[in-house]
């Protein structure tokens, strides 16, 4: 069966001033359907990359990624922008906007805008998304604009989630001061993935954010490998993370 999402070879240099940094060094990896992936990873070990890649917001220098058999390369910009606010979502806390004046409602509703319904049906969609994820109707009145860290997290979830995607691209999902909502939104966020089968893969400094997920992997300096919830390597660096891998860990 062909992987939701597969990455071949994958390499990416970033310029930095008049050289190139080695970001992704040959990264291979395969997510089924309805799978969690978790990578755990330092700031600048390429993590964030990866998930830029991943969702279709960015293309490799070398190697092939592909998104339900299709290779995201060959897309057309304006195919992979459609990709992006359907099949997949992507979510880093660092996107939060909010119009001044909008509802929580509104703001989950608006993200419907390229999927053909209605303002009602998207208000209606929204609703029942943002009940799923612990926001009740009173609440989803109130202004996005005055959301707290953790309210906030939730409502991008929310706003992400409405629109049914395949797989969910998460980066640093829940930065959040009090652990207890940490904990309570990653229970949460794999929740609502398997109730409505959705791929996860997710990016995190905290080993803590990525438990419970089928897969753990680990990123350094470009290198993906497989790991266990120590963080310790299941395999050498350098070694190229295959789907049979993945099956195996």
């Amino acid at each position: 069966m062909t992987p939701l999402l597969s990455f071949l070879n994958v390499t990416k240099r970033h310029p930095d001033g008049g050289r190139e940094i080695l970001v992704l060094d040959r990264v291979s990896l395969d997510i089924e359907a309805g799978a969690s992936v978790g990578v755990y990873g330092a700031r600048r070990s390429g993590k964030s990359t990866l998930l830029r890649i991943a969702a279709g917001i960015a293309l490799p220098d070398s190697g092939s990624v592909s998104f339900g058999g299709q290779d995201m390369a060959r897309m057309t910009s304006a195919e992979r922008g459609r990709l992006l606010r359907g099949a997949i979502a992507f979510m880093s806390a660092d996107d939060w906007r909010a119009s001044p004046g909008e509802s929580i409602l509104d703001h989950v509703a608006t993200s419907l805008g390229s999927q053909g319904l209605t303002m009602r049906e998207a208000r209606r969609r929204a609703l029942r998304i943002l009940s799923q994820v612990g926001v009740n109707p009173t609440a989803a009145e109130e202004m996005a604009a005055s959301l707290s860290l953790t309210e906030r997290t939730r409502v991008m979830l929310a706003r992400a989630l409405a629109r049914e995607p395949r797989l969910l691209v998460l980066d640093e999902p829940a930065v959040m001061p009090n652990l207890d909502e940490r904990d309570e939104f990653h229970t949460l966020l794999r929740s609502v993935a398997q109730q409505h089968c959705i791929a996860l893969l997710v990016a995190s400094e905290e080993m803590a954010a990525l438990r419970g997920f089928d897969v753990l992997m680990s990123i350094a300096e470009g290198e993906l490998c497989s790991t266990d919830e120590r963080g310790m390597l299941a395999h050498l660096p350098g070694h190229q993370l295959t789907g049979a891998d993945l099956a195996g860990s």
